[in-house]
């Protein structure tokens, strides 16, 4: 009978630490997808893509940490942009692997407004190496379309948004990505439903609604501007994708999109947001 209590008091210490900051949750979850990926989809990600993706990711970041005195827990980030590269880019060459990984890392370093910067590392990291050097691709089409996908990472992804207090953005920017979707495709089209729902029945979108735009250290601080600004991308991204033929459009339309950031912050004010870690206590029942 001593065991209920024992295993009660693991449960409380892991719970404690997931909760004493956001970014263990985004680690777990994304871990969680990576290998799933890597397991029972069987993903083409070599070994040394992976290697070169974490060792580029984490030396940038500690590089950063010692010369703007940063505190150690940034390599949190460094890990979460890590497993995000491996889930969304795909590339042939490692030293585009290489420019990925370091731009995503410093441009946390380089575009910065009052303290804070406005792209979110992996969104700058894919699409200016993209831009850039012509190579590498976005890979939205390696989670298939499943349904099991679209409600497992809905629903994880749920829990990182609130955890991180972006819960609105999120749903502006697929509240407004679908409607405009909804009504071209089953309105104006007059096409089946099946068309409208396979526009969703994606991980890389979800993972993008959940983990990338909802991202607090580089969105619009001010909670409406933010919403409109969601919204903003959703709509562009309709718009890349239906007109233009865009592949990743979602990805597209938030790295165009981000130099507003700074503008909306200067005329919405609002508190910052950063990371803040609680210590982990542990009661004994």
């Amino acid at each position: 009978m001593q065991i209920l209590p024992h295993l009660r008091l693991k449960w409380q210490a892991v719970v404690g630490l997931l909760n004493s900051d956001a970014r263990h949750y985004q680690l777990l979850f994304l871990s969680t997808f990576f290998l799933t990926g890597m397991l029972s989809l069987h993903w083409n990600l070599l070994p040394y893509q992976m290697l070169i993706t974490f060792s580029t990711a984490l030396g940038t970041q500690f590089t950063m940490i010692k010369l703007l005195k940063l505190p150690l827990t940034a390599l949190k980030s460094a890990m979460i942009s890590s497993f995000s590269l491996c889930l969304l880019f795909r590339s042939d060459t490692w030293w585009i692997i290489i420019i990925a990984a370091f731009l995503s890392i410093a441009s946390k370093g380089i575009f910065k407004v009052n303290g804070k910067h406005f792209f979110n590392p992996v969104n700058f990291g894919i699409c200016s190496t993209i831009l850039l050097t012509h190579q590498g691709w976005i890979s939205p089409g390696q989670w298939g379309s499943a349904g099991y996908w679209w409600f497992l990472i809905g629903m994880l992804g749920f829990i990182v948004i609130t955890s991180a207090h972006r819960m609105e953005t999120a749903f502006a920017f697929l509240a407004t990505y679908a409607l405009l979707f909804g009504y071209r495709i089953l309105v104006f089209q007059e096409w089946p439903t099946d068309f409208f729902y396979h526009q969703f029945t994606n991980g890389a979108l979800l993972l993008f609604t959940f983990f990338m735009i909802t991202d607090p250290a580089s969105t619009p601080s001010h909670n409406k501007a933010r919403i409109v600004w969601a919204m903003a991308v959703g709509a562009l991204a309709f718009y890349l994708q239906a007109y233009l033929w865009v592949t990743a459009s979602p990805i597209w339309a938030l790295f165009f999109l981000s130099p507003l950031t700074p503008a909306i912050d200067y005329f919405f004010k609002a508190e910052k947001f950063a990371w803040k870690q609680t210590a982990v206590t542990v009661t004994t029942i």
